[in-house]
C-alpha cells in the first residue's frame, strides 16, 4: 500500500507530494488543481510495462496527433505528459512512492536515439520509461519526427513483454465502457464476488433479483454506454436492460466490478459522486470501505461534491475505521503538498461544518 507519493515534472505539477496515505483516499480541490493527474500518476506507477492504460488516458484527453509519415495514423502527443507541455533531450518526469516494505517509482525521459531493444526503425528521439524497484528493463520507444509516439509501438510492447501491470482499475468521470464492464463481469461469474455485485445494486434498487451479461454481440453497440447487461426484478417475468434503470445503477455496477477485479491492487475513481443521489453516497462508501478491506484494495477517488466528503465522514464515524484507514487530501494549485485530513479530522470537520474542499 502506498504511504506517500512524490511527483516531479508530470503534467501540471513541478513538484508535488501526497503524504499519510491510507486505505481510502479522497482527493478534493478546485477545478484544474491536478486531481485527475494524480490518479493518472498512480496508474502509470503501477502499470509495469503495460502501456495500454497510458494510451487510453491520452486518447480520452484528446492528446494525439496524426502522423504525416504513417498513413495518417494517430500518435500520442507525449509533450502533454511533461510539465509545461514541452520536451527536449533531457526532459524527464518521475513518480516515486513509499510503501510499507520498499520504495517504488517510474521515470520517463527523452533521450537521443541509441541501440534499440524492441524496434529496428529508429528515430531521432526516444522516450525511455524505467520502473524502479521492478525487474523490468527500461523500455525505449522511438518518437516520430513530430515528437509523437505511434500507437502500434505500444501494441508491440504489450505483445513483447510478458509481465503485465498489477491489478489496477481506473474509472473515469464518464464511467467504464460496456465492453470493459462485460469483461470485468465475466471475471467474477460463479465466484463469491458475483453475489456481492447483486447485493450492491440492491442498495439503489432493492427489487433487483439478478444481473447477467448479454453475451451475444448483437446486444452490444460501439459507443453505446449502457448496453451489455440485463437485470431481473422481483415479481417481474421479463428481463430489463440495465440502461433502463438509470445512471446510478450503471455507475454503481461499474464501481463494484472495478473494485472486485482490483484484489490486492488499486482502484482509481474520477468524480466518484457522478450519478449518485446524496442519499446513496453513504452506502456507496460503506461498500467501498468494506470491500477494500476484504480484498486488500487501496482506493484513490476525486470529487467536487461536499455531500460526497460529508457522507464519507459519516461512514468513518459509524464504521470501525482503523487508524491510517481514511484520508481526505486537499489539492491546492501551485502548492507543493496536499493538506491531509485524517479520519478523525474528517469527522470533526463534518460535525463542525468546516469546509475541506
Amino acid at each position: 500500500m502506498l504511504r506517500s507519493l512524490r511527483i516531479e515534472n508530470f503534467r501540471c505539477f513541478r513538484r508535488f507530494e501526497l503524504q499519510q496515505l491510507g486505505k481510502l483516499n479522497l482527493l478534493v480541490g478546485t477545478n484544474n488543481s491536478g486531481k485527475t493527474s494524480i490518479l493518472e500518476a498512480v496508474q502509470l506507477l503501477y502499470s509495469q510495462s503495460n502501456l495500454e492504460s497510458l494510451r487510453e488516458v491520452m486518447i480520452g484527453r484528446g492528446e494525439y496527433i496524426f502522423s504525416d509519415e504513417r498513413g495518417g495514423n494517430r500518435e500520442l502527443d507525449v509533450r502533454h505528459l511533461f510539465h509545461n507541455h514541452e520536451i527536449d533531450v533531457g526532459s524527464k518526469f518521475s513518480i516515486l512512492s513509499n510503501t510499507h516494505s520498499n520504495e517504488e517509482g517510474v521515470t520517463v525521459s527523452v533521450e537521443n536515439s541509441g541501440q534499440m531493444s524492441l524496434f529496428e526503425d529508429l528515430r531521432e528521439l526516444v522516450l525511455v520509461i524505467e520502473w524502479l524497484g521492478q525487474e523490468n528493463e527500461s523500455i525505449k520507444l522511438p518518437l516520430s519526427s513530430r515528437e509523437g509516439l505511434p500507437l502500434d509501438y505500444i501494441r508491440r510492447v504489450r505483445k513483447d513483454l510478458k509481465k503485465l501491470g498489477s491489478r489496477t482499475q481506473f474509472i473515469t468521470s464518464s464511467s467504464l465502457t460496456s465492453e470493459k464492464m462485460v469483461e470485468l463481469f465475466d471475471q467474477v461469474v460463479l465466484t463469491p464476488e458475483e453475489e456481492l455485485v447483486t447485493e450492491v445494486l440492491q442498495i439503489i434498487e432493492p427489487s433487483i433479483n439478478r444481473i447477467a451479461s448479454v453475451g451475444s454481440e448483437k446486444y452490444r453497440y460501439p459507443g453505446d454506454s449502457r448496453s451489455g447487461f440485463v437485470v431481473r426484478l422481483t415479481n417481474e417475468d421479463q428481463r430489463i436492460p440495465i440502461g433502463s434503470m438509470g445512471d446510478g445503477i450503471w455507475r454503481m455496477l461499474g464501481l463494484t466490478l472495478a473494485i472486485v477485479n482490483a484484489r490486492n491492487g488499486v482502484l482509481l475513481v474520477d468524480e466518484i459522486d457522478t450519478g449518485f443521489h446524496f442519499s446513496a453516497m453513504s452506502d456507496m462508501w460503506k461498500l467501498i470501505w468494506k470491500t477494500a478491506k476484504r480484498l486488500n484494495v487501496q482506493v484513490f477517488a476525486t470529487t467536487h461534491n461536499s455531500d460526497c466528503w460529508t457522507s464519507l465522514a459519516a461512514m468513518a464515524n459509524s464504521e470501525n475505521v482503523i487508524e491510517e484507514g481514511i484520508t481526505i487530501q486537499r489539492i491546492e494549485k501551485d502548492k507543493p503538498k496536499s493538506i491531509v485530513f485524517t479520519e478523525r479530522q474528517v469527522v470533526i470537520a463534518a460535525e463542525r461544518g468546516i469546509e475541506v474542499r
